[in-house]
């Protein structure tokens, strides 16, 4: 009897080793996939942008005193700021309706959500092409209005609006994941208490809804900080994004170096502000203070 007590643990431990040894191999293709073709890479544009075609930081010097890396990269943060915020404001009353309505309209309403993802990327920025261009849709509205020369195509304003629409459903979905698991009773819970409904949102809703609020803000401001198609398309040399300087260095002037020290400082500004945003996000919300603790 007490050969067999003792051997039951035994067990477990090797069929957890098992298991263990079951999810690493699982893993295993993917993680050499990713070294292959993300982290090699990166680390070879790394290498370059320090050894190439010296050694020294002379590709980084550059970047801040050519007199227009500085500039374009905060003309991009700028458009992926406003980009992050109209999703936001946008996404969250939609995230949020996506709650209360009956399954029926939540299905059509994750749809909507769904359905540019079923259309190409270049399909949807020729159509704000057409929309943007000047004799456009938006050009004749402004003309009936009594305002001429509203023209958004080869601005980064454009490229601003087009980009709202390609990354809306990258702020709904981690909003709506986040909302769909919050209790309701908690908001009807401090009604009953006396709160006001704006006070309620405030202080219960909001609180617990800012993990996606985070995620998407964080989502859509990466990929609009890096996306290429949109603003190729519809933007203009003058007033290019980082994206553009880096593919004109690439494809033009074979200035592969050069390109991985933007492409690095792109991504270390990046991490930089996301970190900020965290920060900011956790000081600003207790709830988020105790589940780190």
């Amino acid at each position: 009897m007490t050969t067999q007590i003792l051997s039951i643990p035994d067990s477990s431990k090797s069929r957890a080793r098992t298991g263990k040894m079951s999810a690493g191999g699982l893993a295993l293709p993917a993680l050499i996939a990713l070294g292959v073709f993300f982290i090699y890479p990166l680390a070879l544009i790394v290498w370059l942008s320090f050894t190439s075609p010296e050694i020294g930081l002379g590709h980084y010097i550059s970047l801040f005193t050519d007199g227009v890396t500085v500039t374009v990269m905060l003309r991009t943060l700028a458009v992926g700021l406003i980009v992050g915020v109209a999703t936001l404001i946008i996404g969250y009353p939609y995230a949020y309706s996506m709650t209360v309505v009956s399954p029926a309209w939540r299905t059509v309403m994750m749809t909507m959500v769904m359905l540019p993802f079923w259309v190409n990327i270049i399909a949807r920025t020729f159509a704000w092409f057409i929309l943007q261009n000047r004799g456009g849709p938006i050009d004749q509205f402004f003309q009936a209005l009594g305002i001429e020369g509203v023209v958004l195509l080869n601005t980064w304003g454009g490229v601003a609006v087009a980009m709202v629409q390609v990354m809306l459903p990258f702020m709904v979905l981690p909003l709506y994941n986040q909302m769909s698991t919050i209790d309701r009773g908690l908001v009807k819970a401090s009604a009953s208490l006396g709160a006001k409904p704006i006070t309620s949102f405030r202080k219960v809703y909001l609180p617990l809804s800012l993990t996606g609020v985070v995620s998407g803000f964080s989502l859509v401001f990466v990929v609009t900080l890096g996306f290429y198609i949109t603003p190729a398309l519809l933007g203009s040399p003058d007033q290019a994004l980082l994206s553009q300087i880096i593919a004109t260095r690439v494809q033009r002037l074979l200035d592969f170096p050069g390109a991985g020290a933007a492409g690095m400082l792109l991504l270390v500004v990046t991490l930089v502000i996301l970190g900020v945003v965290n920060w900011l996000v956790r000081q600003a919300n207790p709830l988020m203070k105790r589940g780190k603790s």
